[in-house]
């Protein structure tokens, strides 16, 4: 919004001391993201802005900052609010307390089940939350054709919105086989975005193939699992997103990059996070102590968090502690420990006034699993070689092994074996346009008895379920198309655990502290069964993704990410 000449007179007056600032954080200190110096003194802010640093301030309202540290409001350079289970307003209220005072979203789940719908809800939320929540058009709908989607966004669907001010540009460009493939249509999104920005995704990409896909004005990725990675992209101009969600957690490989040298070209995001993990943990503030724990220099963290993030996106006036600036500010018990005591956004403190006479949005995407009741029939997996490709799970992370096991055979067909570890997955489109089943095996869930089904299953959304018998995998889809949609942990012909998500399949309509607590009464019920992954619903939402190496699953059947085809059956 431009400022106007009377605005800019306040702030002069109020900068000179002629008059007294709308807010003054007396007596503290604060960290200077350039220099990486702790100074001492006021900070005055003026309406959104600050208009004074260094000096002495008298405030209409006053905030005693004495043994606080006053840091830049922290920046999620890539989340999909989808992935915290609840609307974007639920996002905001359980975000920004902790510091998150800018978030960049990319909708692309709620786009793969619903198209435009889904982006106009939410850049429609986006208009009214308290967090500055930017959306990034989803370049990806579908994310391959290995899967059935809900939608397709093409090139001129996606320039409609290239101009609205809650876009800053291009969302994540999931389909790197289709670059090198020089596929019109994916050559299309990136040709008309050329000179917006571009965000990336290019997991273990290396040599000339990341050469082509940066040449293309791709500028960031978030995908990044180890030091070397880090480094050759750093060294080719990729900014790199330091990214710890609720099963990707990066943070711990990639904090020994860290440095004066790097940090202006980093940054930190949380993709996938979900309110528990945010309850248990924190948001942003968990990123931040757990870089600094590990070693990371502190202001060059800080710095990464907050100016070099902004930067990135063009984001000329928020990052810093210094006047022009936006007051979007986090005054902060414990520096190393990332310790948040107040936040303020916008020059207002944050408190639960915040959050009141937002506009209501209304949901959307109710009634999105079109999905027939199933029967133990349809998990049937004829049998064949006794030799098969099996998805391995690596926990804490959505990259996959390509394994080749052993899997029994019994009455003409494949079956689990538990006690190996080794159970049947599946996967049902819901979309409604087709009854496409993928049937495959995986390793790594633990449970020997029972079943986990989800209509969270990146990125197309159908049904994914991973079972040891094929009753309690029918059961428990049967019990998700029930709920519209959501996560069913079924044990011996029993529901033991659930939660709805009707909004898209995706999002409870429930505030952000229910679902805190009935993820928390899902985890137990999944840890009783025996698996030992501390996100299993997650990691199973993460099994039908193609762009992630190296074996995956859709409703098409397995999929060998390395070679970008369907296994033969």
């Amino acid at each position: 919004m431009a400022v106007g000449r009377d605005e800019l007179k306040r702030r002069i007056g109020q900068a000179l001391g002629e008059s007294r600032a709308d807010l003054v954080i007396k007596d503290t200190r604060f960290l200077n993201v350039v220099t990486g110096e702790i100074a001492a003194g006021d900070i005055a802010i003026c309406g959104d802005r600050i208009v004074g640093t260094y000096e002495s301030y008298d405030g209409v309202e006053e905030i005693d900052g004495r043994g606080l540290t006053v840091v830049p409001g922290f920046i999620d350079t890539h989340v999909h609010c989808e992935s915290t289970c609840v609307t974007p307003q639920e996002f905001d209220r359980c975000v920004l307390p902790r510091g998150t005072t800018t978030a960049i979203c990319d909708p692309h789940e709620i786009c793969n089940v619903l198209g435009e719908a889904g982006l106009r809800y939410f850049l429609e939320s986006a208009g009214g939350t308290a967090t500055d929540l930017f959306v990034q058009l989803s370049s990806c709908v579908p994310a391959t054709e290995l899967e059935t989607s809900g939608a397709r966004l093409e090139a001129p669907d996606l320039v409609r919105y290239k101009d609205h001010p809650r876009v800053l540009g291009l969302a994540e460009f999931m389909n790197f086989p289709g670059v090198f493939h020089k596929v019109d249509g994916v050559l299309d999104k990136l040709a008309a975005f050329d000179g917006r920005h571009i965000d990336g995704h290019a997991p273990l990409l290396s040599g000339r193939e990341l050469n082509a896909y940066l040449s293309c004005g791709i500028r960031n990725c978030h995908e990044t699992t180890s030091a070397a990675e880090a480094m050759e992209k750093l060294r080719k101009g990729m900014q790199v997103l330091i990214r710890d969600g609720s099963v990707s957690k990066d943070v711990h490989a990639l904090a020994g990059v860290i440095s004066a040298e790097t940090s202006p070209f980093l940054g930190f995001c949380t993709d996938d996070r979900n309110p528990l993990d945010i309850a248990e943990e924190g948001h942003m503030d968990h990123l931040i102590r757990s870089a600094i724990r590990l070693g990371a220099p502190v202001a060059h963290v800080y710095r990464a968090a907050t100016w070099s993030a902004a930067r990135s996106f063009g984001l000329q006036d928020r990052g810093l502690v210094a006047p022009g600036q936006r007051a979007d500010l986090v005054l902060l018990d414990d520096l190393e420990g990332c310790a948040v005591s107040r936040v303020i956004r916008g020059g207002r403190p944050v408190s639960e006034e915040s959050f009141a006479g937002r506009p209501a949005v209304e949901p959307v995407g109710l009634g999105s699993i079109r999905l027939d009741p199933v029967a133990v029939e349809d998990f049937a997996v004829p049998a064949g070689g006794s030799v098969q490709s099996v998805i391995g799970v690596l926990p804490g992370k959505i990259l996959t092994e390509h394994r080749r096991m052993e899997v029994p055979a019994a009455g003409g067909r494949l079956v689990a074996d538990p006690s190996r570890d080794l159970l049947k997955i599946c996967v049902f489109a819901r979309h409604g346009t087709n009854r496409n089943v993928g049937r495959g095996f995986v390793s790594g869930f633990g449970f020997a008895e029972g079943a986990l089904a989800s209509s969270v299953g990146h990125d197309s959304h159908n049904v994914c379920v991973v079972g040891a018998s094929d009753a309690d995998m029918a059961l428990a889809v049967n019990r998700l198309i029930e709920l519209q949609g959501g996560f069913v942990a079924v044990r011996n012909g029993t529901v033991v655990g659930e939660l709805a998500l009707p909004l898209a399949g995706l999002m409870s309509l429930q505030p952000f502290e229910t679902v805190e607590q009935d993820l928390r009464a899902l985890r137990a019920a999944v840890r009783a069964m025996g698996c030992p992954l501390a996100e299993p619903f997650l990691q199973l939402a993460f099994l039908p993704l193609p762009v992630i190496p190296h074996l995956k699953i859709t409703d098409r059947g397995l999929v060998d990410v390395d070679r970008f085809e369907l296994v033969a059956a």
